[in-house]
């Protein structure tokens, strides 16, 4: 599936992607160019109706997830509102400090990050602060690999009259996530489970509530309401927009829908995480959480309990062969993770099952067990 020069990136982005998205990049673009302007059209359209429902637009910026992320808090959210932040690992804590930084009012409702939120604590949240005008969670906390029950959040904010904005920049184009899920925004990026490359963040908002939101925005190049005003006047950016990256993304898409769109590609990935999981388990290593709470996005493992194990050395080790993992990012255990996703198959994730056993032999790792906290 890869090419055998290049390592196969197991991380949650930016991740391995096909020779073909890859050869998109091969050619400039002009900004103004109308075959280039038919490509922006084109690629916002694919991504309205992976959302689904005619309610919503796909609102394109330069930039990470972390810029849609900001640009959706920031312009949807009134200035006199006040946001509910789900935090159980990262990215929530990143939603905290984004709305800190740009003035928004907040507060949190805070699990361990082996929890998932409990709707009926989202509901006496709600409940018992009448201030409180939307809701922001994480759909999958690549923290942990954890899986967060949107769909259930989803109903509990709409029956308490307030809104909801969620995080998918790693579920989104793997994971069923449409017009059943009632919600202002989804915020997603290029490089995830699309497998573009990064560089490009879009925000898919609902209509009506993006309408409402003009002059909202603390940002001019994150204001959401007047890119979509210009985006649909014009057809171009504002400013100057990754050329190279929306051509690998609108590559990247045509092969989605060849795989079968979201069901095919979140098929491949939880066969990969089965794979790995398993694999893993078979050479010793205990998972950090339940299969019943585990995305297929990445899995996070206890590092093992035996004193030979260096994340470091092991890093490297598998960097030899060809892998290239991520350190663990939980709070309070010694972890490391193993991405799950990108353009990768059986054969890459047997490959690093059997890189991973060579690299402990080579350590003299015996113990692979979890340590002791």
């Amino acid at each position: 599936m890869i090419d055998s020069k290049e390592p196969v990136l197991l991380t949650p982005g930016p991740l391995t992607t096909s020779a073909e998205t890859k050869h998109a990049m091969l050619r400039d673009w002009g900004s103004r160019d109308p075959g280039f302007n038919a490509m922006v059209a084109r690629v916002k359209a694919r991504l309205e109706e992976l959302a689904g429902g005619a309610g919503r637009t796909a609102v394109l910026l330069q930039g990470s997830g972390t810029y849609a992320v900001e640009a959706a808090l920031g312009t949807l959210v009134p200035r006199e509102g006040k946001v509910l932040v789900l935090v159980n690992g990262a990215y929530g804590r990143r939603m905290v400090a984004i709305c800190r930084a740009i003035g928004r009012a907040y507060a949190t409702l805070e699990t361990a990050e082996d929890t998932p939120p409990a709707p009926e604590a989202v509901a006496a949240a709600l409940a018992g602060d009448a201030a409180i005008t939307h809701v922001a969670m994480v759909h999958c906390e690549t923290t942990s690999g954890i899986l967060n029950p949107v769909g259930a959040v989803a109903d509990v904010v709409a029956r308490a009259g307030r809104r909801l904005l969620i995080d998918a920049m790693s579920t989104f184009g793997a994971l069923p996530l449409d017009e059943t899920i009632r919600c202002d925004a989804v915020m997603a990026s290029s490089n995830k489970c699309l497998e573009g490359v990064p560089g490009l963040a879009f925000v898919i908002a609902d209509k009506a509530a993006l309408a409402a939101a003009a002059g909202r925005a603390p940002s001019l190049a994150l204001d959401l309401h007047d890119q979509w005003q210009a985006m649909e006047r014009t057809g171009q950016f504002r400013f100057t927009p990754p050329t190279h990256v929306i051509a690998a993304l609108d590559r990247a898409l045509d092969q989605h829908r060849a795989e079968g769109g979201v069901a095919g590609r979140g098929a491949r990935y939880r066969r990969n995480c089965e794979i790995l999981v398993r694999g893993m388990r078979a050479l010793g290593f205990d998972t950090y959480l339940p299969d019943a709470l585990q995305a297929p996005i990445i899995v996070t493992f206890h590092s093992p309990a035996d004193p030979r194990f260096d994340f470091r050395r092991f890093y490297d080790l598998l960097a030899a062969r060809g892998y290239l993992i991520y350190p663990g990012k939980l709070t309070a255990l010694d972890t490391f993770r193993i991405g799950c996703i990108g353009q990768i198959g059986e054969a890459e994730m047997t490959g690093v099952v059997a890189a991973v056993a060579a690299a402990l032999d080579e350590m003299g790792v015996r113990q692979r067990g979890r340590r002791a906290a």
